[in-house]
């Protein structure tokens, strides 16, 4: 048996106006997601954590099957592992985004992504301010684009962070790291300031038109999670497929082997049959493949409405498409499709509703065939909510057929 999840990060959505009260998931041209919901089974997942934001970190690990509520401990570490950093017990690690402040005097979160910079030159930034900032007690480690790590050795993990997708276009004050250590951080991210301003890298940007890492801001920290390998729990052989150091982290505490695609940016220009034909190929020699792709998330978080429902149409005509049409040479095989959360564009930011999911079956008797179009509305219609979310990943591997008896 085979079982593949694909996930498109954050394609839920609210209704908007513009799109004539449609979502941008409802909106957009989706005919296989909407033949996996018309022939298979569609329904709602609720991947919130009591006590926990609506992150991705949070999100993707209930939809693994984990109780996150009970295992996780900060994005950090899960970044760390696949950055192939190790962590003592003592070692708190924090994400290091590099981001543009605005508003001179007062700073303002102008860009979470210092312009979606390139991992060449944000690697030149990362090393510039490891070599004037970093000790052994400090240390940075480049990762992709604005994406970065530091390790606080033997350091203080319970502070209050915000992440800095949620503070777009707010002044950063009132937002900056609180608690025990805060102090420490604080101050790193004051000198980083001085340090980049006059950095080569951000005056040929300046140059070119393009926006500057000028900041960094740290956030996510927390020290290695103890989390139980899924091959373990089910005994399958498994691989992730994303351009993000976030999942493939999740991948390396979750036993699956991290399945690197040529292209695979992580953004609106990603290698996405590249991912479709990767996952296809792997499964021919191992169980289970979990697919993610970030693009439509990153959209949410730059409230673009055309290119969120552009990400969402290129996630389903060449990934979803691309599935379905190589998915005869695999059988028997489950296919899943999912949102981890909503990433709202009227909030830019993640959201703790339901999401929907639809599954699609190679066996005689597992499909529900409802109908439906793959949307928000259509999955509330369907009378099916799995919460919490984490008991949807043993119902899609051992109990798929019993569940969906319940629905008939």
């Amino acid at each position: 048996m085979k079982y593949l999840i694909l996930l498109g990060d954050g394609i839920a959505d609210y209704p908007l106006e513009k799109l004539g009260n449609k979502t941008p998931l409802e909106y957009a041209h989706t005919p296989n997601m909407d033949r996996m919901a018309g022939e298979g089974t569609i329904g709602l997942i609720d991947t919130a954590a009591a006590g926990l934001a609506p992150g991705s970190d949070v999100a993707n690990l209930t939809v693994l099957g984990y109780d996150a509520g009970k295992i996780y401990s900060g994005r950090g570490p899960l970044e760390a592992a696949n950055m192939g950093v190790k962590l003592g017990p003592d070692d708190v690690a924090f994400r290091c985004n590099l981001i543009t402040l605005g508003g001179g005097d007062i700073s303002v979160m102008e860009d979470f992504t210092a312009g979606h910079i390139s991992s060449g030159e944000a690697k030149e930034i990362i090393e510039h301010i490891g070599k004037n900032l970093g000790s052994d007690e400090f240390q940075f480690y480049p990762g992709v684009s604005y994406r970065h790590l530091l390790v606080w050795r033997n350091g203080k993990d319970l502070l209050k962070t915000v992440p800095p997708h949620n503070i777009t276009g707010r002044t950063v004050g009132e937002h900056l790291p609180r608690g025990e250590g805060a102090d420490r951080i604080r101050q790193l991210m004051k000198d980083a300031e001085g340090v980049l301003q006059a950095h080569p890298v951000n005056k040929a940007r300046q140059a070119a038109g393009k926006k500057i890492a000028n900041a960094i801001w740290l956030w996510g920290q927390g020290k290695a999670p103890n989390i139980l390998p899924i091959t373990n729990q089910y005994r399958l052989r498994g691989g992730m497929i994303s351009a993000v150091d976030l999942l493939n982290g999740i991948a390396i505490y979750a036993g699956l082997e991290v399945l690197n695609v040529a292209g695979a940016t992580g953004y609106t220009d990603t290698n996405y049959v590249g991912k479709a034909h990767k996952a296809l190929e792997a499964l021919t020699r191992l169980d289970f493949v979990f697919l993610h792709v970030e693009a439509p998330d990153e959209m949410g978080h730059e409230g673009n409405i055309e290119g969120k429902v552009r990400a969402i149409e290129d996630f389903d005509e060449k990934v979803v498409g691309t599935v379905l049409k190589g998915m005869d040479t695999l059988k028997p095989m489950r296919v899943m499709v999912l949102s981890d959360h909503p990433t709202p564009v009227t909030l830019m930011n993640h959201a703790s509703d339901p999401s929907p999911f639809a599954v699609l079956s190679s066996i005689k008797g597992e499909n529900r065939r409802s109908g439906a179009f793959f949307g928000e509305e259509a999955a509330r219609r369907a009378g099916i909510l799995v919460s919490p979310g984490h008991l949807l990943m043993n119902i899609f591997i051992n109990n798929w057929g019993s569940f969906i008896e319940k629905y008939r």
